[in-house]
């Protein structure tokens, strides 16, 4: 099993930068995609960055591009998410997850762990 353990969010203004953490333990040999997912009340979980473990290469979903930045450190087994510009429709629980090599990497669905979820809360 691989645990996800995210950090950082909170409140913050409109205009504002964040940066939310998540680290892994476990199995982390497992590990070939780590992404970031978000949910807003009443609304289904959305997909928004994902990041290679070993290459890199980075996915965004429409509603991060060009604001939001993925990043990771291989040394610490942690991924990263950087957040600028922050508007209210941002807020929502951010979720880390891992994914094992299948799939799709945008589909919830696909992703095997799930950490418990940090409250990023964007006031206008």
């Amino acid at each position: 099993q691989v645990q996800l353990v995210e950090s950082g969010g909170g409140l913050v203004q409109a205009g504002d930068s964040s940066k939310l953490s998540c680290t892994a333990s476990g199995r982390t040999f497992s590990i070939y995609v780590m992404g970031w997912f978000r949910q807003a009340p009443g609304k289904e979980r959305e997909f928004v960055a994902a990041i290679s473990w070993s290459g890199g290469d980075t996915h965004y979903g429409d509603s991060a591009k060009g604001r939001f930045t993925i990043s990771k450190d291989n040394t610490r087994n942690a991924v990263y998410l950087q957040m600028n510009s922050l508007k209210p429709e941002d807020t929502a629980v951010y979720y880390c997850a891992s994914n094992r090599g299948r799939g799709n990497v945008r589909r919830r669905t696909d992703y095997d762990y799930w950490g418990q979820g940090t409250q990023v809360t964007v006031s206008s």
